[in-house]
């Protein structure tokens, strides 16, 4: 029995995958599941864990783009991405020949993905890890450059927009909106997952998946139920900011390290 890990911290993305990978690869077995970059770095760092034979890895995760995980720990096992459109990523996949499904994921596709990697040879296995961990290392320095300036829409006009004016950007319908610290609302032609890649982390947390918050707007943190974080900016959101139990040790962490101790 052969052995799987998926990495993807949307549940019902990782519900199909499981439903379809006992279709098409029965002999396999998913030995878990994670979600977020941290606990996928924390599972190849533990020796104990079993060498999974395939990965199944999204490329954004509860905590970051999962290219941070090749920064920490080595993988070995042959990987294959999944995502929703995303024409960076997707460009780069292609030009290093490194396989990928679109999401949502469909029988078909995850069999031609799987094919691809079975007609690797030995050496091509081992070629095709390195060229992951090259593609992540090159992905993770291009989307590491931070972005002090948006082009957003206001009225009929495009107005430049300092980051340092923003307080929160977030997502509902599939546009996203940039709130600034007086309340003014401008909508931004670009997905959270690719505004993150270019935000400064010191100055920008992704809470959950509708909102980036900055560090500048955050008044104050209440305990939640299932030890989850609610957050409260100075600003109005349309919604209340949770923040989940797996990520709140990392959202304290960030907050403290803007207000260190006297």
């Amino acid at each position: 029995m052969k052995k799987v890990l998926i990495i993807e911290d949307e549940t019902a993305a990782a519900v199909n995958l499981q439903a379809i990978l006992r279709k098409v690869l029965p002999q396999h077995e998913v030995i878990t599941i994670l979600e977020s970059v941290e606990e996928a770095v924390e599972f190849f760092e533990d020796e104990s864990q079993p060498s999974p034979d395939l990965v199944f890895l999204d490329i954004h995760l509860a905590d970051g783009e999962s290219f941070r995980i090749f920064d920490k720990v080595e993988i070995t096992s042959p990987i294959i991405f999944t995502t929703a459109y995303d024409e960076y990523a997707l460009r780069a996949f292609k030009v290093n020949s490194i396989d990928y499904i679109l999401k949502p994921i469909k029988e078909d596709d995850l069999k031609r993905a799987i094919e691809k990697l079975s007609l690797l040879s030995g050496t091509e296995r081992s070629e095709y890890s390195s060229r992951v961990k090259e593609m992540a290392e090159v992905q993770r320095e291009e989307r590491g450059e931070n972005q002090h300036v948006f082009l957003v829409h206001y009225k009929d006009k495009i107005i430049p927009l300092s980051i340092e004016d923003v307080a929160y950007f977030y997502t509902s319908n599939e546009k996203v909106t940039a709130t600034t610290h007086s309340g003014e609302k401008y909508q931004v032609d670009r997905t959270l997952e690719l505004l993150q890649g270019s935000l400064p982390v010191n100055n920008f947390f992704r809470a959950n998946r509708q909102f980036i918050v900055s560090r500048e707007a955050v008044k104050d943190i209440v305990v939640w139920f299932g030890s989850r974080l609610a957050l409260n900016l100075k600003v109005e959101t349309p919604e209340k900011i949770i923040i989940s139990k797996a990520r709140a040790p990392e959202f304290k962490q960030w907050l403290m390290s803007f207000h260190p101790s006297k």
